[in-house]
């Protein structure tokens, strides 16, 4: 029993982290790359949501305002709902250029904002950013692209994080490893994942998340699969940001996440219909929310075997190999501890583990908030390490 409580835990961290990648990446690689049809610009309306975003404001709008994109068929709108700083007044500096701020003193959440920024929206297509991160100048043109097909209902840029401490570099890592996966399942016709720092939709087929809700991007994205549209990942639309100010931060922002992945899951059924977009949804969302529960069983297994049977006689686990698992793990949690200390390059792959494990902390803060309810709705802003 030992044996294969072990072997389980193993098999389910193994094929989240290894084994799922590498199989879509081989199916994908049996699909030609997708070229989207060349088609007249849409009009596109850019919402973004700035709560208390005063250090950075100024900066993203004038940089928005240098995007490669038509100025007649981009609007852009200012989402401020509750800020009691100076974003407001500096959004509204640069209104005779052309940009819509929306502001009410009341602070009712995210997708309060978004949805009166929406109401204003004329575009075609609406976009959304953050005002902490930094779109490259064609970001705009590589993420509507995909909607010359009439399949395509929402796409996601690449979101690249920089920062030269251990977390940078892990949080990079993650995030091309991500990257990965997602051009990859778009290979396949339809990504599962989607971040609100740089993303569209098809005006029409938005529809606001039910009050409460925590991911709305990926709300969003799921309710968009279900009705059978694709979503799309564009790696040419890119978005920079800084790294968390804090790995406290960064495990705050993912148990933030989580939560909110279990709320989508709670309430959002797998799309049967579609199986090979139901297999990818299992396996790169629902499956990676379990891989703590492989990591404590595993470790757990190890030790069990260890113990209660140093002479052998359990399936996979007799001796030298439960004393072996459990040691290998042992300095797996070392390094990760270690990593926070260590410097320079030997630091930052330390680090990889601590981010890991950081991650996989978060997941399990994530579920129990899920379940007793103590995850708000309402937006909270990270801090970012100036870049």
């Amino acid at each position: 029993m030992i044996g294969w409580v072990f072997w389980l835990s193993v098999g389910l961290v193994g094929y989240v982290y290894a084994g799922y990648p590498l199989l879509v990446t081989l199916l994908a690689h049996l699909r030609p790359r997708p070229a989207w049809p060349r088609a007249p610009l849409p009009k596109v309306t850019l919402v973004i949501a700035a709560y208390n975003e005063e250090a950075v404001l100024e900066a993203k709008l004038e940089a928005v305002l240098q995007l490669d994109y038509p100025g007649e068929l981009l609007q852009v709108i200012v989402a401020a709902d509750g800020s009691d700083d100076s974003t407001v007044t500096i959004a509204r500096r640069f209104i005779d250029r052309g940009v819509e701020v929306v502001h009410q003193p009341e602070r009712s959440g995210k997708m309060a904002a978004l949805d009166r920024a929406i109401a204003w929206a004329t575009g075609d297509v609406i976009a959304f950013s953050d005002a902490n991160n930094r779109f490259h100048t064609k970001a705009i043109r590589r993420l509507i692209a995909p909607y010359a097909d009439e399949s395509v209902g929402l796409t996601v840029g690449r979101k690249t994080v920089g920062g030269d401490s251990g977390l940078g570099y892990s949080e990079g890592a993650y995030w091309r490893y991500e990257s990965h996966i997602r051009r990859m399942e778009t290979r396949l016709g339809c990504t599962v994942g989607a971040n609100g720092e740089i993303w569209a939709i098809r005006r029409d087929l938005y529809r606001s998340p039910p009050t409460g809700v925590i991911n709305d991007d990926q709300w969003i994205a799921h309710a968009v699969i279900h009705a059978g549209f694709n979503v799309v990942f564009c790696p040419d639309a890119v978005s920079e940001e800084a790294v968390s100010e804090t790995a406290a931060d960064e495990t705050e922002r993912r148990s933030r996440m989580v939560a909110g992945q279990y709320q989508v899951f709670s309430d959002a059924s797998i799309p049967w219909r579609r199986p090979l977009v139901a297999w990818m949804l299992v396996s790169h969302k629902l499956l990676r929310l379990m891989v703590p529960f492989g990591m404590i069983g595993a470790g757990l297994a190890a030790a069990a075997a260890s113990v209660a049977s140093p002479g052998g006689g359990l399936p996979g686990l007799g001796p030298p190999w439960g004393a072996t698992a459990l040691a290998a793990q042992a300095g797996f949690y070392g390094v990760a501890l270690a990593g926070a200390r260590l410097e320079g390059p030997l630091g930052r792959l330390a680090y990889v583990p601590r981010f890991l494990v950081d991650s996989n902390i978060a997941a399990l803060r994530g579920l129990w908030r899920h379940l007793t309810g103590g995850q708000s709705a309402v937006w909270v802003r990270a801090d970012r390490r100036p870049q």
